[in-house]
């Protein structure tokens, strides 16, 4: 059974009590902060800009872990294992507060933390809180760094990140380049949407979004893409409630750009939810033709057809399997394109989901890399001979990328990796230096090139008879 972990003193009250409650949570019990902040932030009721608070202080906590504990262990004894773990999340939370949100002052700070420690605990731990964070702001944050680290140890501590990471992002990209990643990583994410052009185009939102008083501007990544500063949650607008746009990433929209399928094709997205790039396909197909929509968990595949439905696609079929037994279940061969957006370390998306970074070892990678490879074994007897296999993932881990796509060839000899993009795909991509010359037929986008999520793309074509 899970143990039930009781909060002290009640319900949370503010953003900063609701900021500390999830925190604790995902702290105690590895829990997804999205997930948990969303079930918080409706049940507290804050208002916007509360809610607004409560959000920048749980991603950013969490951002900036090892910084702040290297700040707190020097002064409290026992940090943080021998803290009691809600103490833990409020000293964690008001040192985020105290260094990176300046625009709260520093004494109001100070004195919510000590009335929220007294309020849930008592005079001591309040008398613990004010001593810590007053000790902060009287000597400051600019801890001298110990003498002699490596330049992994120190990327680590100032942009806090797990050395192991670090040092395997250093060995891959140089140290400017790790120490690039693991700053954009910590910057706050844009709010991006693709555009269904079945119902309207880019120019025409663009301009909808600034007479609503919306900045907004086209991706410079992806043909369909438009990317707002500060909108609110686009989730509610009137566009998205008219099919007129799909919430996605820019770099998660190049997927469907480089499967390229046409109108009347057949083709299966094996992992699909919940539903974004099987979305993508059916509009770049015109809706005319066949896709196959799986996930291996029905509530997902509900989140399928939600999508689908709102924008109104007819050519969606959507499945429940393990893609590990699609070939028993699908007639080989039969399918234009297939696309596997595999399940994966997630390394690419630490900016959206920061737990990722301390959540993730390099033994998850190892075993998720071998998943990988089995699944590219089943799903590739699917395509048609003369078919495109198409692999992604929101990663920037070697072993579950290209080096599985090449190993993959090597042992199907009839796979061949294919460099044939669109070329408004690959226009930007060479533009920003993101493609290796000469191109072979897949790429690796990093979180600094472009701001959006990290991600992996391979484009594979099956020979014909």
């Amino acid at each position: 059974m899970t143990k039930t972990i009781r909060w002290p003193g009640g319900k949370p009250q503010g953003a900063r009590e609701v900021a500390m409650s999830v925190l604790h949570k995902v702290d105690t019990r590895g829990a997804y902060s999205g997930l948990e902040l969303n079930q918080a932030l409706q049940a507290a009721g804050l208002s916007r800009p509360d809610a607004a608070l409560a959000t920048e202080l749980v991603y950013g906590t969490i951002q900036r872990l090892n910084t702040i504990d290297f700040a707190l262990q020097s002064r409290v004894k026992g940090w943080p294992n021998k803290i009691e773990p809600w103490v833990r999340a409020l000293l964690r939370m008001s040192c985020y507060q105290l260094r990176w949100l300046t625009r709260v002052p520093a004494h109001a700070v100070v004195d919510e933390a000590v009335a929220i420690a007294k309020r849930r605990g008592h005079a001591g731990i309040g008398g613990l809180v004010n001593g810590v964070l007053r000790a902060l702001l009287r000597e400051g944050f600019a801890t001298a760094l110990p003498q002699g680290l490596s330049p992994a140890e120190r990327i680590s501590l100032e942009h806090s990140h797990p050395l192991w990471l670090v040092e395997r992002w250093i060995a891959a990209y140089g140290e400017a380049g790790a120490e690039r990643m693991c700053a954009a990583n910590n910057e706050p994410p844009h709010a991006s949407a693709r555009i269904n052009p079945l119902k309207t185009t880019r120019e025409r939102v663009l301009a909808e979004m600034a007479e609503a008083g919306i900045e907004a501007a086209a991706s410079p990544l992806a043909p369909e893409g438009v990317v707002a500063l500060r909108p609110g949650n686009l989730v509610h607008t009137e566009w998205y409630k008219q099919g007129q746009f799909t919430i996605q990433d820019e770099s998660s929209m190049l997927v469907a750009s480089v499967a390229d399928p046409r109108p009347g094709m057949r083709v299966l997205d094996c992992c699909a939810a919940p539903g974004g790039k099987t979305t993508h396909l059916a509009e770049k197909m015109r809706d005319e033709g066949k896709i196959v929509a799986n996930d291996v968990h029905p509530h997902k595949e509900a989140l399928i057809k939600q999508q689908a439905d709102r924008l109104q696609l007819t050519s969606v079929q959507t499945m429940t399997a393990d893609a590990l037994e699609l070939a028993d279940r699908l007639e080989p061969e039969s399918f234009d394109v297939v696309l596997l957006d595999a399940p994966c370390s997630g390394l690419g998306v630490i900016r959206r989901k920061p737990e990722i970074k301390w959540n993730k070892t390099a033994e998850d990678i190892a075993q998720l890399s071998e998943l990988q490879s089995r699944l590219l074994e089943r799903v590739a007897p699917l395509v048609k001979p003369g078919g495109a296999l198409v692999y992604s993932t929101c990663t920037i881990a070697a072993e579950e990328n290209g080096e599985a796509v090449l190993a993959f060839v090597e042992r199907h000899p009839e796979f061949a990796l294919d460099p044939e993009w669109p070329a408004e795909t690959l226009k930007p991509l060479r533009e920003a230096g993101g493609l290796a010359e000469p191109f072979t037929g897949m790429v690796q986008l990093l979180p600094d090139m472009f701001g959006s999520d990290g991600f992996f793309i391979a484009r594979l074509r099956k020979q014909s008879c």
